[in-house]
């Protein structure tokens, strides 16, 4: 008969507390988008939040309060502006893609049928058809097409939709109170960790809290150099969507090989909208080529650094991983996770390594 002694006991309690708090957390996954949304923003904005804390104008110095409204208030005029420079821009171009898209779609499906002709394979195309339902679907919005789709879609689904605008208002009232008592909320924390493992857990913490913060630093500076890089290029050589465009290629480009595959996507319709002629081709490889050179090979390693630098698979496995097991909410925590993951992985290959099976 085994005997546990008062210790084991204990840890096995509080081991399947701990288990039945994960599963916890799991069930409720639906509901815990704004907090984790709020979570991650108040770890990115409060060391700006500390920054205004530590200024003093002679014996007067900013609240935590107050400087936490600062902060978020200039989070919330980043995003609208970026809102209102891209969304119309956005629409009024739509009009052109729906006169336009048809017409290069018929060309081209003509064009590659002699390829295929020399080939010995006969393509069948029909453009007529194809032209018509191109012109249904793409019709601007107020005048059906996907976008009667999507207005059906959001009326079957308006539990979702009110789900999201209630994410969107509870996300600042997260935000607030995070910042608000960040401090706090981590002493607490640290406080509730064992007192034997204290020490071991809040030098990982720190390994991966300097880690994490390095490369979103890092990162962020890379997106707003490649968003006015794209932005300005794209301007310069006259593509009437160059701001939004190039913002979305910058913003999208802590996704490796994803993010710059999606604006040079975007890039090419907007080429094939606005220009013709080989020449546009050339600089549209030319302003990409360039910029994914410039990030890949002097930016990222610079800027981010190869020692802390996840590896782009990894971003892009944890991207697809976390996703498929926690939806949206998964692919929040991606890539702090991934963080703690390359932390907790480097230590146990560590203990394997000086381990006695290993070296047995």
């Amino acid at each position: 008969m085994v005997i546990f002694t008062q210790q084991q006991k204990q840890t096995a309690l509080w081991l399947s507390v701990g288990a039945m708090l994960v599963i916890l957390l799991l069930l409720l996954g639906p509901i815990l988008t704004p907090f984790i949304a709020g979570a991650i923003l108040a770890y990115a904005l409060n060391p700006g939040v500390d920054w205004l804390r530590s200024i003093r104008m002679g014996r007067f110095r900013l609240s935590r309060t107050l400087s936490v409204i600062i902060v978020m208030a200039i989070l919330a005029a980043v995003v609208t502006t970026l809102g209102l420079i891209i969304v119309p821009m956005l629409l009024n171009e739509w009009p052109l893609l729906y006169e336009q898209i048809p017409g290069l779609a018929v060309k081209l499906s003509e064009s590659i049928r002699p390829f295929f002709r020399d080939l010995g394979i006969d393509l069948p195309v029909d453009t007529v058809s194809f032209k018509r339902l191109l012109t249904e679907q793409l019709m601007p919005p107020g005048e059906g097409g996907v976008w009667k789709s999507l207005l059906a879609s959001a009326k079957l689904g308006g539990t979702t939709v009110l789900t999201w605008a209630w994410n969107l208002i509870l996300i600042p009232v997260v935000l607030f109170y995070l910042l608000k008592d960040w401090h706090l909320v981590v002493r607490k924390l640290r406080d509730s960790i064992p007192r034997r493992w204290v020490h071991k857990t809040i030098s990982l913490a720190n390994e991966v809290n300097i880690m994490l913060a390095q490369y979103l630093r890092g990162q962020l500076s890379v997106m707003l150099i490649l968003a006015i890089y794209y932005s300005t290029a794209l301007g310069l050589v006259g593509y009437n969507v160059a701001i939004p465009v190039g913002i979305i290629s910058g913003m999208l480009a802590f996704v490796p090989y994803i993010g710059i595959t999606i604006g040079l996507s975007l890039a090419i319709i907007a080429t094939m909208l606005q220009f013709t002629g080989v020449e546009a081709w050339i600089t549209l490889a030319v302003i990409y080529g360039f910029g994914h050179s410039f990030d890949a090979f002097l930016m990222t390693p610079t800027l981010v650094g190869r020692r802390i630098q996840l590896h782009p698979l990894i971003v892009i496995f944890a991207l697809l991983a976390f996703g498929q097991l926690f939806g949206f909410v998964g692919v929040l925590i991606a890539l702090p996770s991934s963080a703690i993951l390359s932390v907790a992985f480097k230590h146990l290959r560590r203990h394997y390594i000086n381990s006695n099976f290993y070296n047995a």
